[in-house]
């Protein structure tokens, strides 16, 4: 995996901070990964674009400390700062739409990043199961910005997701159904992404082709 610091878009933040960044990414064991890890997740709650590379970055730092010294330190503080994030996820969607939208980006990043043996973290699939079903309410329907992070993560982690606890995804989709057929208040883009997702899962984690070009010439137009 190339470790350029384009690649990372570590080059938005501060000169001493890139230095920090590119010497984790190198040599993990020499750098403070706690203090790592908080830099990663404060940048990817604030910046969208960020919170979907991050993952990459985590993975290369993760992947560096294994190799040198079998250690999980960094995973370890990422992880508890995902958690204590989780835990006030409420009081952030109040506060702040784009900071929630940007966790759950980010967490939902981390499980696609993230294995152990090629399995996804357990820690992490409940609380994004979590995260997902907090998206498909009817409150949070009505925003547009949080169906699209919803439709965007099952495109990414919902079959990955599924193989792991199925019956969590089955009660998601309830929900999601429900909303398209039955909540008043949809934007139009709104029933279209759910209406998508829906056959998306019903077609074993694809779309036709005929089913591609209707809803992408829609999104488009």
């Amino acid at each position: 995996m190339e470790n350029s610091s384009e690649d990372y878009r570590i080059q938005s933040f501060d000169v001493d901070t890139q230095k920090l960044l590119k010497t984790a990414l190198k040599d993990p064991s020499s750098v403070d990964l706690e203090k790592v890890s908080n830099i990663l997740v404060d940048q990817s709650l604030k910046d969208p674009f960020f919170s979907k590379e991050a993952g990459r970055i985590c993975y290369t730092i993760v992947q560096g400390e294994a190799k040198q010294n079998n250690g999980t330190v960094f995973r370890k503080h990422l992880l508890n700062r995902l958690q204590q994030e989780f835990k006030e996820r409420e009081e952030t969607r109040k506060r702040s739409l784009q900071e929630w939208v940007c966790y759950v980006t980010f967490i939902c990043n981390i499980f696609d990043y993230l294995k152990v043996n090629n399995m996804p973290l357990g820690a992490l699939v409940l609380p994004v199961y979590d995260c997902l079903m907090r998206l498909a309410q009817p409150d949070a329907l009505l925003n547009e910005e949080e169906v699209d992070c919803l439709v965007q993560q099952l495109h990414r982690i919902g079959e990955q997701l599924e193989k792991v606890n199925s019956q969590r995804m089955d009660e998601l989709f309830f929900l999601l159904r429900d909303g398209f057929l039955l909540q008043e208040g949809l934007t139009s883009m709104a029933r279209l992404l759910l209406l998508e997702i829906l056959e998306f899962r019903a077609g074993g984690w694809m779309l036709s082709s005929t089913a591609h070009k209707y809803y992408y010439s829609e999104i488009t137009d």
